[in-house]
């Protein structure tokens, strides 16, 4: 099972800011991704560094809280000193920002398993969430995830942000919408995502004050599909975790859709109150129960 099954709230984290290491880890967040990109400034970088490894060195026990890492991107020349700082902390995962092609993945990967190999930890522990769609050319590349075998892959991440500089276009509308294109990258996500066999994760609501935005998007990615969703703020947890935990009702339902089938297993189709099922509604019913039994283990 993916590494990613699990988490329903992703929280980025300053790297540089030892204050909000702390305050993160009792926001409830499945997991937290320590950031070395965009929200610390090149001179900060040595620092951030030290202070995100120092972290993970001192939390080792992650029973409920997995902790993850942005590096910088292949282009900077930066990546080589994240990775080799933070891995001596053996974080749980990494999370590759700009990533064009899953070659680019592969090739990560390799640096870990050398990393991983320094450091005693074991071999192919490390994960990988990608954000795939930050690149004009990384929608061409989304189908190949899923003829690119690579078992460090966790999951698929969107976002319109660096997309929208990239192309020097606005990813919303005046209703706060996303626009076509941008609608496309995170629907591409999702289907790339699922044709590898691996979760998909929606992008961030950027308003953090704005909780009405926050609560319909986050409701809006698990009707289609998304297995959770990023946060850049603490207060946008709780509600992220909400809209991912299947409501009693709903778990009740996916039980009694199992159940029919156990009591038929030769049957294609058949009914329950009225309603046709088949096998597809068994396979939602029984990840909704799956998704249940996650949400309270953490």
């Amino acid at each position: 099972m993916s590494a990613c099954a699990s988490i329903r709230s992703w929280l980025f984290v300053p790297g540089d800011d030892a204050r909000k290491h702390d305050k993160a880890l009792a926001s409830g967040a499945d997991a937290l991704i320590f950031d070395l990109e965009d929200s610390v400034t090149a001179q900060l970088l040595p620092k951030a560094r030290t202070r995100v490894r120092n972290f993970l060195a001192s939390h080792r026990e992650r029973a409920a809280q997995q902790l993850w890492v942005r590096v910088n991107t292949l282009a900077s020349g930066k990546l080589a000193d994240d990775l080799v700082l933070v891995m001596a902390g053996a974080p749980d995962g990494i999370v590759l920002p700009k990533i064009s092609n899953p070659a680019e993945a592969l090739e990560i990967g390799a640096t870990l398993a050398d990393l991983e190999a320094k450091f005693g930890t074991a071999p192919g522990r490390t994960q990988l969430l990608v954000i795939a769609t930050e690149t004009p050319q990384a929608l061409f590349a989304l189908g190949d995830y899923a003829r690119t075998p690579n078992p460090r892959l966790a999951g698929l991440t969107w976002g319109a942000e660096d997309l929208s500089a990239a192309l020097g276009a606005a990813a919303r509308d005046a209703s706060g919408a996303f626009t076509f294109t941008f609608e496309l990258a995170r629907s591409m996500c999702l289907l790339a995502a699922g044709a590898a066999d691996i979760p998909a994760f929606d992008g961030v609501c950027v308003d953090f004050k704005d909780a009405t935005a926050l609560k319909r998007e986050a409701a809006r990615a698990s009707r289609d599909g998304f297995c959770g969703k990023l946060a850049i703020h603490p207060a946008q947890v709780e509600p992220i975790n909400t809209a991912f935990s299947p409501q009693p009702a709903e778990v009740a339902r996916a039980r009694q859709v199992i159940a029919a089938f156990a009591a038929k297993p030769d049957a294609g189709v058949l009914s329950l109150d009225g309603e046709m099922l088949d096998r597809p509604h068994l396979v939602k019913a029984e990840r909704i129960v799956a998704r249940a039994a996650r949400a309270v283990a953490t």
